[in-house]
């Protein structure tokens, strides 16, 4: 029964990027004043990228949306149990090897930037038994949610569909989602990422504008041998 259960969930994530692929466009193309989410390169290789306060046609809210899922305790958790703090909002799965990859650098970005006022919530969409026992082997120290099913409710909130694993969601300190990156997020990416975050939160830039700054950053940083 488990086993079924993880095939049908690998099988949502195979279709990695298609849900929004119809919404994402490389970031020299759009022009500074439209209001279009954007799109970098995912590690994969996939359609993917941060994008933020998507427009009408896109389904994308532009706030953060309401859900609760148990964390790990099994105590039921808001994801707006943090307010006034810039989200990181990351989906993963136990068994996804980029999401795996990824979560030494959120536990940094928790690290380093939590002062700063952000806060990294990772949503586990998988089973419990397995997430507990994983966030305990590797010392996340960061709040994680769980849920299976309850899970893909929450994913479905965002209006894109069925999206691969992980991804991320940014938002300012006023739960308006400024970015939004489907694949791993490397070092270099977060340092773009969150001072765009930054920028909305002291008013140097508007949500809109953040994605567009963010977006030519990110196209304009060095490639790795295996995204050449």
């Amino acid at each position: 029964m488990k086993t079924t259960a993880i095939t049908a969930i690998a099988v949502l994530a195979a279709a990695a990027g298609f849900g929004i692929y119809r919404y994402t466009v490389q970031a020299p193309t759009v022009p500074a004043a439209t209001n279009m989410p954007v799109a970098a390169p995912a590690a994969s290789g996939g359609p993917a990228g941060p994008q933020t306060d998507a427009p009408a046609d896109s389904g994308m809210p532009e706030l953060l949306p309401e859900f609760t899922l148990a964390d790990l305790e099994g105590a039921p958790r808001s994801i707006r149990s943090w307010p006034g703090k810039s989200m990181i909002v990351n989906f993963w799965a136990t068994w996804c090897a980029p999401c795996r990859r990824e979560i030494p650098l959120l536990k940094e970005l928790q690290q380093r930037h939590g002062p700063e006022g952000f806060q990294v919530v990772g949503v586990a969409v998988d089973f419990r038994d397995d997430v507990v026992k994983y966030a305990k082997d590797i010392g996340i120290d960061y709040p994680v949610l769980v849920g299976e099913e309850d899970g893909f409710a929450a994913i479905s909130k965002f209006g894109q569909g069925s999206l691969g694993f992980p991804f991320t969601v940014f938002t300012d300190n006023q739960q308006r989602i400024v970015l939004f990156h489907l694949g791993e997020i490397k070092p270099a990416d977060a340092d773009v990422l969150l001072e765009a975050v930054n920028r909305v939160n002291r008013g140097e830039l508007s949500p809109t504008e953040a994605r567009m700054v963010a977006a030519k950053q990110l196209a304009e940083l060095p490639k790795s041998p295996a995204e050449s």
